[in-house]
């Protein structure tokens, strides 16, 4: 599933805690985290807006939406989660693994929607898959288990490379935390295709 596809379905999730308080005089308050910017998500944001528009909600009329937007800079996710909290807003949606996970340090009560690209009970986010209890909701788009399927791809067209190297982000946890664990997967797995291994 694509990725504009998750963000849209991430606009379903959020409306759960919008429509048990529709019922208060107070508009509800979505507070969108993300580690980006308007410019570099804007076609996620418009399905955002698109998922709330299908389930009757638009923005300044029955529901107030605080975004917050580190540019890049991952160090203010903590800062930012803190101030939405601060605000009390009704939900946050958390787009990314690095917001999620600041959102989850900034409140145990207000309901969390997050969206990751990495192991959910591997980074503490949730206590489960099937039973993730606390706050939070969302998706993942966890592949570490098609690592056997990628390298079997990449054996059959690069046969003769006997080593691969792994480039990851160090400032990006997604890829980070965890990345032993991805990293051992890989060798494995590339191993047994008769290679020397990742670096």
């Amino acid at each position: 599933m694509r990725r504009r596809e998750f963000i849209t379905f991430l606009g379903g999730v959020a409306l759960w805690p919008l429509t048990a308080r529709a019922q208060q005089p107070a508009m509800p308050v979505i507070g969108f985290l993300s580690a980006g910017t308007f410019e570099t998500t804007r076609d996620y944001v418009a399905a955002f807006h698109r998922s709330l528009t299908d389930a009757g909600f638009s923005e300044g009329r029955n529901v107030g939406i605080e975004y917050r937007w580190t540019e890049g800079h991952n160090d203010r996710l903590p800062t930012l989660a803190a101030d939405l909290v601060r605000r009390q807003v009704t939900v946050i949606v958390a787009s990314s693994t690095p917001a999620s996970l600041a959102a989850k340090a900034a409140t145990q009560t207000i309901p969390i929607v997050s969206f990751v690209g990495t192991d959910l009970v591997g980074i503490g986010l949730v206590a489960s898959l099937a039973h993730p209890g606390g706050n939070i909701t969302g998706v993942t788009n966890l592949n570490v288990e098609l690592f056997k399927k990628c390298f079997e791809l990449m054996h059959s067209l690069m046969s003769p490379a006997s080593t691969i190297a792994v480039l990851v982000n160090p400032a990006n946890i997604a890829q980070t935390d965890g990345e032993g664990d991805r990293t051992g997967r890989g060798t494995y797995s590339w191993r047994a295709l008769g290679h020397s291994g990742c670096k």
